[in-house]
């Protein structure tokens, strides 16, 4: 089936909000006394903030009666952030006017709240290409769970395996290839020789090196 329709995730990989969310995670475990490492937060990149903070509650015994205040405190701390102090991540415009250019229907598909989707939005200004958006935090399951991306498809008349999908972590590759989806991964470079990766249809150290011969091979 030829594709048609491209899914973008958020975080880390149309701007960079990945130090934003570990930065914003740090300051709300130092309130508990206990340091989540770099390799720990790593493990969970991709996770809904409500699975990320109870999952690490459970690992640092910190009563769950604090979790959906710590909740919502990371993901205001986050919004601020990025507002004040991310960056636009390299090639952002160049893909978008690449599956513009195609006619291709072009879609996000996020862990993050609506709230976090709305301000990229405008940070980045591609609201105009945008035909469809979904955000996991309201469902039963996110990534690595492939609803989020089912639910982007169906939502612009899409069938998965028409779907070409952007991620940059390894939760959200799990996910995209559960849909039955295309996926190309930009690690963060520091990831960027995880094995892991081989999973993907294929890897790019930058969304601006997505080009006619990456796109003739998923098509192929």
């Amino acid at each position: 089936m030829a594709l048609t329709t491209v899914i973008f995730d958020i975080d880390g990989l149309l701007i960079d909000s990945e130090p934003l969310w570990h930065e914003a995670a740090t300051e709300l475990f130092n309130q508990f006394g206990v340091k989540l490492t770099d390799t720990m937060y790593t493990s969970t990149t991709g996770l809904r903030t409500k699975e990320f903070v109870q999952l690490w509650f459970d690992y640092f015994k910190i009563d769950q009666k604090f979790a959906a205040e710590s909740e919502k405190t990371i993901v205001e701390g986050v919004l601020k952030k990025i507002e004040t102090k991310a960056s636009i991540m390299p090639g952002v415009p160049h893909i978008f006017d690449f599956f513009a250019n195609k006619q291709f229907k072009i879609g996000l598909a996020t862990s993050s709240p609506p709230s976090l989707i709305d301000l990229v939005v405008q940070m980045t200004g591609i609201e105009s290409y945008l035909s469809a958006t979904a955000s996991a935090e309201y469902l039963p399951y996110g990534k690595p769970h492939p609803q989020v991306y089912l639910n982007c498809a169906e939502s612009m008349n899409s069938h998965p395996t028409e779907c070409i999908c952007f991620e940059d972590s390894f939760n959200g590759l799990i996910a995209a290839k559960a849909a039955r989806m295309k996926c190309v991964v930009i690690p963060h470079h520091a990831l960027n020789k995880d094995e892991r990766w081989g999973a993907a249809d294929l890897k790019l150290s930058s969304l601006q090196n997505f080009g006619e011969l990456h796109f003739d091979r998923l098509n192929s």
